[in-house]
């Protein structure tokens, strides 16, 4: 039998392959940021970097990122067959493999993650925009994992604001948070 891949390991892979990518924490806190602060006036960013990262501990999101980063990789290189190599390089609209692992990892932060997400998606703000205009890299699968973070991210966030607006005790909170981040 296999040996299994520590959680650690898996984690770390999918934080060097943003940053390898040109993805930020930071970046992506910046997306959150825009998307909650008409709903949180005392929201800083801080808050929102402390959100995506606790995304990124989810593995889930994690899974999606290696799998995603790798295919965009391998076309970059030419090492996908045809004519999958070139609808990734080509990002062609009609593809939407992108799209659906994207959003497969959203569902885990409920209907507010997804709606979001179809609105980052279509809108391309911040890096997300960067990345689908990067014409000598590509990004089909990254630009789509990014709003799916952002999204999970922005969820979570409106989440917690509105926990913490009604009293909850924090220990309450912890607890649900912790349960989110299981898969």
């Amino acid at each position: 039998m296999l040996e299994r891949v520590p959680c650690e390991t898996v984690e770390m892979a999918a934080r060097k392959k943003l940053i390898d990518r040109g993805v930020t924490i930071e970046a992506i806190a910046e997306i959150v940021y825009d998307l909650q602060k008409p709903y949180a006036a005392n929201l800083d960013l801080a808050s929102c970097i402390e959100s995506t990262d606790a995304v990124l501990n989810k593995r889930e999101i994690q899974h999606a990122i290696l799998v995603g980063v790798e295919l965009d990789e391998l076309a970059e290189k030419g090492l996908l067959s045809e004519p999958l190599l070139s609808m990734v390089k080509q990002d062609e609209g009609l593809f939407g493999v992108d799209e659906t692992i994207a959003l497969g990892s959203v569902f885990g932060f409920g209907s507010i993650a997804v709606t979001t997400f179809g609105y980052l998606d279509k809108q391309k703000v911040g890096i997300i925009d960067e990345l689908d205009n990067k014409k000598h890299q590509v990004h089909t699968f990254l630009d789509d994992l990014v709003a799916s973070i952002a999204a999970s991210a922005s969820a979570r966030l409106a989440h917690r604001i509105r926990d913490l607006e009604e009293n909850r005790r924090v220990v309450d909170i912890q607890k649900r948070e912790e349960e989110d981040l299981i898969g």
